[in-house]
């Protein structure tokens, strides 16, 4: 069986999967390499030594309940957050000991699809997606605007261009805000709940675009989730978080039979009991704030 997303050797030979150092192959960096890293809300630690890689060509799906991490995870991987500790590489580059040109250079490889779309409302689905060419490139407006209709008619947006965001459907906003994520054909992208709020043929026909975008552009994706279906669906390999710490990573069908309790609790929604430390709780109730 052969791995697409290594890369050709000099002889133009494939590489075969294979256990073993293979002579003069060169070796696959990874398009995201954290290493170590812990992340505070004041004094609430949230994140505790997350180890986490993404490799080329990967889509990479985090879940775990609410709480679990996920969130502050992506905030870290966006260079939005500062780490307490520990490390954040990104396209090979360390993101808080590189310059700030060097920074912002690596963010235009980035695309983000928010939640929410997080389309500004008083400018045209045209003007969003256009947005990010207009703030970063020097491109004419003639050309800006068909690179950002040729994103569109790929998430089958096409003629919606002049449209205002409170005429969009919920999946038409998501579906926007992606357009608008890819239209800098970035190396990685990364989605924050893109199911969310949306009905299971919505959902489904997302999850599917998605696949067609990493097999088309050739990019690597990171998808926070907690939508099973969707997260079995496209997902090549899974991060399952709990309590700021990676529980499990690894293929679909590693982590459907995993057997720790946790993951199992989270695969079939099995409620938790709340353990009370009762000397934590009278802590809480009597310090005073800081």
């Amino acid at each position: 069986m052969v791995n697409a997303a290594l890369p050709q050797g000099d002889a133009g030979l494939t590489i075969p999967d294979s256990p073993f150092p293979i002579p003069g192959a060169t070796e696959v960096a990874p398009v995201i390499d954290v290493h170590g890293l812990d992340a505070y809300y004041g004094r609430r630690r949230i994140l505790h030594g997350v180890d986490f890689r993404v490799m080329p060509g990967e889509i990479r799906v985090i879940m775990g309940g609410s709480g679990s991490g996920k969130s502050t995870l992506l905030r870290h991987l966006l260079g939005l957050q500062r780490p307490a500790a520990g490390t954040v590489r990104l396209l090979g580059v360390d993101v808080w000991r590189s310059g700030y040109r060097q920074r912002m250079a690596l963010r235009r490889q980035l695309g983000v699809s928010f939640q929410g779309g997080a389309l500004f409302t008083s400018m045209t689905v045209g003007d969003n997606v256009a947005l990010p060419l207009r703030e970063h490139t020097n491109l004419d407006e003639n050309t800006i605007r068909i690179m950002s209709r040729l994103k569109l008619e790929v998430v089958n947006l096409g003629g919606f261009q002049d449209l205002m965001p409170s005429q969009l459907s919920g999946g038409m906003v998501k579906r926007a805000a992606l357009a608008r994520a890819i239209v800098m054909d970035p190396k990685l992208l990364f989605f924050d709940e893109p199911s969310a709020g949306l009905d299971p043929v919505v959902s489904a026909e997302l999850d599917e675009l998605i696949l067609q975008l990493r097999d088309a552009m050739r990019m690597s994706i990171v998808v926070v989730t907690h939508e099973l279906e969707s997260a079995f669906k496209i997902a090549d390999t899974i991060t399952v978080l709990d309590g700021g710490r990676v529980l499990l990573t690894g293929a679909v069908a590693e982590v459907r039979a995993s057997a720790n309790e946790r993951i199992q609790d989270l695969l079939n929604r099995r409620p938790r009991e709340v353990e009370v430390n009762v000397d934590e709780y009278m802590r809480r109730l009597t310090e005073e704030e800081g």
